[in-house]
């Protein structure tokens, strides 16, 4: 017998997590849509400078986690590790600099070739904001305002926390990294320093506050905070982004060593947890980006968003029930034809109805209980000759004999839009 199972780091989403995934999604794109944020959808497959032009090639996305492969054209094509890179370069490519401010969202699978996390796979999927054209702290207050209400709407507001921090602007970054790079540079340090992060503190010494080596972490621990390096600008706009967070409601907590590795990334940097995921504990995060779309060959173009893992945040709910079909039961051979019919007409009037495909009427009837159906209709010779059905209701165990032609009113109770 065959041994076959998915690639390793894939899932097959069964029904079950299937609705707590369509659930999430769906409860973002509905936050997204009051937020006035169009659904756009981006290649999954890009040309590979996409991602190794912005993610940079000492990042461990570009050095180790990337599914790239060379076409039969020669092109070298890499699946999409994220999606924020794509959304610029679709801005790009398409000439919508005309169209700012561009508010879009976006939901679908990303691919990284890495350890498996709980809640993270090689194969995830992401629901994800981008606001490009907006500079001022108000496009920040209004990416958070908007992940906190995907989380409100979840009902995880009391188990998911925001977190946020500012990496100032590029002079104060300049500061902070000469500071950092004595630091790290310094003989009882440096000898501490994980090899990967020895690479990085010549080329990228902010990357090395990415880095999961645990080795690292405690280096990182004690080095000196960006809030020191900060300037004038960069505290007060800081400081808007703050008060317009609590203006709007939104709850946060500061957290001085949350940082982004990336030159393009700039100003504010959020990320919401949990602790009830374990060590990987971040199910939503952004940041401001402002040098992006320039970096890439576009239009400078000021740019925040975020991104949220549809299968951490989907651990975190119950799924929700699935519909309960009506059961449609011929009561002999002959009204095979009949039940069709009528299996049909239902549906097309909104209702989800199951016909089983063989069997006599206690096989049928124990169907539509395995599959929780709400109720049966009964179509029996003596019931047909007089017009009418038997409907069952297979909660109570009562029944009722209904005129064919008020059916579809007697179970309207029963419809797929308000049952279940």
């Amino acid at each position: 017998m065959s041994t076959l199972q998915p690639v390793r780091g894939t899932d097959d989403i069964l029904p079950d997590v299937k609705r707590a995934h369509r659930r999430v999604e769906e409860e973002a794109r509905a936050v997204a849509a009051r937020y006035g944020y169009a659904e756009v959808a981006t290649p999954i497959l890009e040309f590979t400078e996409v991602f190794a032009r912005t993610l940079g090639d000492t990042s461990d996305i570009v050095t180790k986690e990337m599914y790239t492969f060379v076409d039969r054209g020669g092109d070298s094509l890499t699946l999409r590790p994220e999606n924020t890179a794509g959304v610029a370069r679709a801005f790009i490519s398409n000439g919508l600099h005309h169209d700012l401010p561009l508010k879009v969202f976006y939901s679908g699978p990303m691919f990284r070739r890495e350890h498996s996390q709980l809640g993270r796979r090689r194969q995830f999927h992401q629901v994800g904001v981008e606001l490009l054209g907006v500079a001022e702290p108000l496009a920040d207050v209004e990416v958070i305002a908007m992940a906190a209400g995907l989380i409100d709407a979840l009902g995880l507001a009391d188990r998911v926390v925001c977190e946020i921090n500012t990496l100032g602007d590029g002079a104060s970054r300049d500061a902070y990294r000469e500071t950092l790079v004595a630091y790290l540079s310094a003989p009882e340090v440096k000898g501490r320093l994980s090899p990967d992060s020895l690479e990085r503190l010549d080329r990228n010494p902010l990357r090395i506050l990415d880095s999961k080596d645990d080795r690292d972490r405690e280096v990182v621990a004690a080095a000196p905070q960006m809030g020191d390096s900060l300037n004038a600008e960069s505290r007060d706009y800081f400081d808007a982004v703050l008060a317009g967070l609590e203006a709007a409601g939104v709850a946060f907590r500061r957290n001085p060593h949350l940082v982004r590795g990336l030159d393009y990334y700039c100003h504010t940097a959020f990320e919401f947890t949990t602790d009830a995921l374990g060590a990987q504990g971040t199910v939503l995060a952004g940041g401001r980006y402002d040098g992006l779309i320039a970096q890439m060959g576009g239009p400078a173009t000021p740019g925040t968003g975020w991104a949220a893992g549809i299968e951490r945040l989907a651990m975190l709910i119950a799924p929700p029930p699935a519909p309960r079909p009506i059961a449609v039961v011929p009561v002999g051979a002959d009204q095979a034809m009949d039940a069709l019919v009528w299996t049909q007409r239902l549906r097309h009037a909104g209702f989800a109805v199951d016909l089983g495909f063989s069997g006599n009427l206690k096989k049928r009837l124990k169907r539509a209980n395995k599959i929780n159906a709400c109720a049966a209709v009964l179509l029996g010779e003596d019931e047909l000759a007089r017009g009418q059905a038997r409907v069952r209701d297979l909660d109570s165990g009562d029944q009722t004999d209904v005129a064919l032609d008020g059916l579809e009113a007697h179970l309207a109770r029963y419809n797929v839009d308000d049952h279940g």
